[in-house]
């Protein structure tokens, strides 16, 4: 039986006598470290948006990636342990190829945001005699904002490291998690359109981040009905919503 609490630190898989998994606790925690990023759902699609923090006049800003690709219809956004986010999208562009290269048809986002959680769940020791690929011997210290859209039109989708997915309208994760969901409960509308959403993204982020925002240290994308393709805007396009903050 362990003593204190620090024995259940060492133990990812064992429960403490409260009911509680510390390093599961201490992954979410790593989430409020890392850079702010929002996705918000409206009629005409989804848009995702993040901050690139920017350490040195120096540094290349595209060079940090804050919005991923995930398929042509799907994509992501994250927060907290970068590395580990890079896992999980890797994992998820196989899973969404194999699935259209089984089926012939693209993968629904609900269905590549359950794959995804149960790869988050699958960390600990594991059996070192097993043929199947190692575990992550910790859980992953990354929330995801996975959005699309399929044939359930334009969804978002949020995962943690304990593996749970929960649909949102619009979210916010990251350091300023709770200023951007203020803001969203108070100005966003379903019936908007994508220019509208767009502009309250950036409106989030401008209103949350310690650095003055520019078109260099965020990134916008957004993944429309019509057309079911993610496009990546460019340096031009956010300083022209900007302008208009």
């Amino acid at each position: 039986m362990f003593q204190n609490k620090s024995d259940y630190d060492r133990g990812v898989n064992t429960f403490s006598p409260e009911g509680r998994l510390f390093q599961v606790e201490y992954a979410l925690q790593a989430i409020k470290l890392g850079a702010s990023a929002l996705a918000i759902k409206v009629n005409e699609g989804v848009v995702l948006a993040g901050e690139r923090k920017l350490n040195s006049t120096l540094l290349e800003p595209k060079s940090i990636e804050k919005i991923y690709e995930i398929d042509q219809h799907i994509a992501c956004t994250a927060s907290g342990f970068i590395p580990d986010a890079r896992t999980l999208v890797e994992f998820a562009r196989v899973e969404s190829q194999n699935h259209r290269f089984t089926f012939d048809e693209p993968m629904s986002v609900k269905a590549l945001t359950q794959s995804v959680c149960d790869l988050a769940l699958d960390f600990g020791e594991g059996d070192p005699n097993s043929k199947r690929e190692k575990k992550m011997a910790r859980p992953y210290g990354v929330a995801l904002l996975i959005a699309g859209v399929s044939e359930n039109g334009p969804q978002i989708f949020q995962t943690d490291p304990t593996g749970t997915m929960i649909e949102y309208k619009a979210k916010g994760i990251g350091a300023a998690d709770e200023g951007i969901q203020s803001i969203l409960k108070e100005s966003y509308q379903e019936t908007a359109t994508l220019e509208q959403a767009e502009r309250l993204a950036l409106l989030c982020l401008k209103n949350v981040m310690e650095e003055k925002i520019n078109r260099d240290n965020v990134e916008l994308a957004v993944i429309s009905v019509a057309t079911k393709k993610f496009v990546q805007r460019d340096t031009a396009y956010i300083q022209s919503i900007i302008e208009k903050l």
